[in-house]
């Protein structure tokens, strides 16, 4: 086969008539009636649930709100678990016993539960008749079989809590309220009684069964009594077992209330296990959490941390809760024994606030709407329900706030932006600066002070309006923590990228917005990862194309000017300003039609001189050599020939820096591609570049050339003859009499040569070089036995010698017979392709001026491997 490519190639390019080729290659329009199924018909999908927790005509405040936001119950759960947090906890716990019994102890202004419960007694009452489902549990006998002690302990402890959830019902109906309070009362004492009797199982089945009387709704306004009367019955329980442990520590002397968790013996601490593994095994999850809740103080007795490390967990099980009425009260309960054992754990009372007024959009539900529909309630009267369970958990939220100001402003500025114009929230602002800044008082307060700056942009998304306020930016000067400055300018660009519906040139927003993203750009170092980095630019990148200036081209230069010296350490944000500058010169051709003056002249050498300095300045090559090839196609769209041309060579020269390998993602791979897809757009380029008057013919396509023949390329690779292969299709446009595509008022060698026969030689004699340097490539593989990559490379040259070549030429016609061939000789050439390639030369020969290619097709056969 090698000799049959030992041919004398003349190349004759093919005479092109590229306006009859378009109008062959348009597709046939197909009428498609109206309804019948297309693909790219879009398809509409309207989610209706989307819309039922919201109140007609509302918009976007409902989701806008940090506060309304529910978090992952999951991910809370896992807050405070990590060694470190667990550490910090531990020495938190260690600053002194005297403070611990201040901080665990309310002082006598904060009412109690006890003086609010008969005002909900009888305030909330009824006329329709109640019912009591309770599961009494099974008699049957256990008989005990001889094991060892701890065996027959696991095993009875199993058996009981199995028993929990067996046995019979017993149904109380048509009780009146007052039949129901006395059997109530007579629940609470029988499980008083039970208790000193020393029956423990079924003082818990007691428990149990109460609790799970509150997820009962079905006489919705008697409610609230029935929480207050079962959660007595809940603190008997809690004060039952907490005295009974406690009794355990105190032998054989009394323990003082104020114990720690050294005082308690062995034997306390496994009887208070006992209980919290009982509870556990509860399978429902309301009872479970009311009774872990009653006993929660007795964490007191296992480990230092162990109230703070439960709080967290039962207000995310809360979140489990469908019925928001039910949830409400149930955070209520939690947020009272919270209060009582632990009063300074501010963050799960917090939790429980917003946990509520996140669920308060259920209320607007189908299920609950049928609910008060069937049971003929209007929502006033429902709403009044929740008011007993929001009045504690607002009072145990602001217990003690006046002494913290910054978490009672935090709370109100989210009122004061919503309902209220800048001037009151300039004023808060103020305020909280007045308060925060002596003995720099906000370096505690950070969290805080990010809560009040979110409120603030999410209810205020006119920025020129946040930025006139006056202590707006005195406000941003407090956050003086490195870490904690840059996450609020995050913040601040996010939600200007993401509302700033127009470009702006408000010198206000300006200023403010560049000393916002210069103290992102200024926080990256040698240690900040690249993930963090990129975060940055594509904030900076967002903030540079909203600002625009109009017509004023020169100010929008001056501008980039000065971000490119504000951000010279981030060089996605330099990509970004090189963009923007080619972009202006291109606009100022588009408003002037083409016509330059001698002033738009000078601006537009001058967005070419920017980028022509800023590019070198990049460290990645390839960034490097597209934007000097897309600052050239500006500069020759502008008729800036001599720049163009400076910015063509500049990436011709820097093609020898290519590594080998680049960086992509993490990982190292092979540039080739990379660099193939770069030169072959650098060819496409060249068709409508002009010969230098002062160079040779076609100097920057052999120059380009000559870098492509020296350049290292990696081993066993066919990179080099496929950029010569790619070179063809180019020339053959450079000797047509008419190019393919031209810019206006740039004369190419179009133009310049005017179909010149020498200038058609020089073009033949480089075509021949080329197709002589593939054909020696292609030998050399058939020694190497690199078949399949022979039979890729020939199909390649046969496809461009169809396409361009004049294969009226005999010996042209021969060797794309012969590559033809070649390519088919092992069988890898891809029979699907070759048979559409026979398709379109069957076609091409119905054209008069190519009726030659019908010899050549009885020529071309398929051939599989055998």
């Amino acid at each position: 086969m090698a000799t049959n490519l030992c041919i004398a190639v003349k190349w004759h390019a093919r005479v092109r008539k590229y306006g009859a080729e378009l109008q062959r290659c348009q597709l046939e329009a197909t009428p498609v009636e109206q309804g019948d199924y297309h693909p790219l018909k879009p398809i509409i999908v309207t989610d209706s649930r989307s819309r039922r927790g919201g109140r007609k005509g509302s918009t976007s405040s409902s989701s806008s709100s940090s506060s309304s936001v529910a978090m992952d119950p999951l991910s809370s759960m896992m807050e405070g678990t990590d060694p470190l947090s667990l550490f910090a906890a531990a020495s938190a716990s260690e600053l002194g016993r005297k403070q611990r019994e201040n901080e665990d102890e309310v002082g006598a202004d904060f009412e109690p539960w006890s003086a609010k419960r008969g005002e909900i007694l009888s305030r909330f009452t009824t006329t329709e008749k109640l019912s009591i489902n309770l599961f009494m549990g099974s008699e049957k006998n256990k008989a005990s079989s001889p094991s060892s002690a701890v065996s027959e302990k696991v095993r009875t402890r199993l058996e009981e809590l199995d028993d929990l959830e067996e046995g019979s019902q017993r149904e109380l109906l048509n009780l009146s309220q007052q039949d129901y309070v006395k059997r109530i009362e007579e629940l609470n004492q029988s499980l008083k009684e039970a208790w000193a009797s020393d029956q423990k199982v079924k003082a818990l089945k007691i428990v149990i069964q109460c609790s799970k009387l509150l997820s009962d709704t079905s006489v919705i306004q008697f409610y609230p009594s029935k929480f207050v009367l079962i959660t007595d019955i809940l603190d008997t329980f809690g004060r039952l077992v907490y005295e009974r442990i406690w009794s355990m520590c105190s032998d054989p002397r009394p323990q003082p209330d104020s114990f720690s968790v050294e005082d308690v013996n062995d034997t306390a601490k496994e009887t208070c296990l006992n209980w919290f593994f009982k509870i556990a095994s509860i399978r429902e999850l309301i009872p479970r959490l009311y009774v872990e809740a009653a006993i929660l103080k007795c964490n007191r007795f296992l480990n230092k941390t162990g109230i703070q490390e439960t709080l967290p967990r039962l207000t995310a099980m809360i979140r489990g809760i469908g019925d928001p009425l039910v949830a409400v009260y149930a955070r209520a309960y939690l947020c009272r024994v919270g209060m009582e054992v632990a009063p300074h754990l501010k963050d799960s009372l917090n939790k429980n606030f917003f946990d509520l007024l996140a669920s308060f959009r259920q209320i607007h539900s189908d299920t609950v709407q049928n609910q008060l529909v069937i049971q003929r309630v209007e929502i006033p009267v429902y709403l009044t329900l929740y008011s007993p369970a929001i009045h504690w958990i607002l009072q145990c939220v602001a217990y003690r706030a006046p002494d913290d100001y910054i978490n009672c402003a935090e709370i109100w500025v989210e009122f004061t932006c919503r309902h209220f114009t800048k001037r009151e929230v300039n004023t808060v602002l103020a305020d909280i600066i007045k308060h925060m800044t002596p003995d720099r008082a906000f370096e505690d307060a950070y969290p805080q002070l990010q809560s009040v700056m979110k409120k603030i942009l999410t209810y205020f998304h006119n920025f020129s309006v946040l930025f006139s306020m006056e202590k707006f930016l005195p406000f941003m000067d407090m956050f003086q923590k490195d870490s904690v400055r840059v996450e609020v300018c995050k913040s601040i660009m996010e939600v200007f990228i993401k509302h700033q519906q127009e470009p702006t040139r408000d010198p206000v927003i300006l200023n403010a917005l560049l000393h916002v993203c210069k103290t992102m750009h200024d926080s990256v170092n040698a240690l900040t990862v690249e993930d963090e980095k990129r975060s940055l630019a594509l904030l900076i990148n967002g903030f540079i194309r909203m600002v625009s200036f109009g017509r004023d081209f020169e100010q929008q230069l001056s501008f980039c000017v000065e971000a490119r010296a504000t951000f010279c350490n981030l060089e996605t944000v330099i990509i970004q300003l090189i963009h923007t500058v080619n972009q202006l010169a291109m606009e100022t051709k588009r408003v002037m039609g083409g016509n330059h003056s001698r002033k738009t002249a000078a601006f537009v050498r001058a967005c070419a001189a920017y980028s022509f300095i800023t590019i070198p300045s990049l460290t990645s090559i390839f960034s490097r050599l597209h934007l000097y090839l897309l600052s050239g196609q500006v500069a020759l769209a502008n008729q800036c020939l001599s720049q163009a041309d400076a910015f063509l060579k500049a990436a011709v020269s820097i093609l020898p820096e290519v590594p080998r390998t680049i960086s992509v993602e993490g990982k190292q791979r092979s540039s080739e591609a990379f660099l193939l897809d770069f030169i072959n757009s650098f060819l496409s380029t060249l068709l409508v570049v002009p010969d230098h008057p002062e160079q040779g013919v076609l100097y920057l396509v052999r120059g380009l050339l000559n870098m492509v023949q020296d350049y290292t390329w990696e081993d066993n690779s066919d990179a080099k003859v496929r950029v010569y292969i790619s070179a063809l299709p180019l020339l053959a446009a450079m000797s047509q009499e008419n190019y393919l595509y031209t810019i206006p008022k740039v004369d190419s060698n179009e133009t310049l040569y005017g179909g010149d026969p020498k200038f058609v030689a020089e073009i033949s004699r480089l075509c021949e070089t080329l197709i002589g340097q593939v054909l020696d490539h292609l030998k050399t593989l058939g020694r190497e036995e690199g078949v399949r990559r022979q039979g890729s490379i020939a199909f390649a040259l046969f496809s461009v010698l169809l396409a361009h070549g004049d294969l009226r030429n005999n010996k042209l016609n021969q060797l794309a017979v012969n590559l033809w061939n070649l390519s088919h000789k092992n069988g890898y050439c891809e029979t699907r392709t070759s048979v559409r390639t026979l398709e379109h030369i069957k076609q091409q020969a119905q054209q008069p001026e190519l009726s030659h290619l019908s010899d050549m097709l009885l020529r071309l056969s398929l051939q599989s491997r055998a």
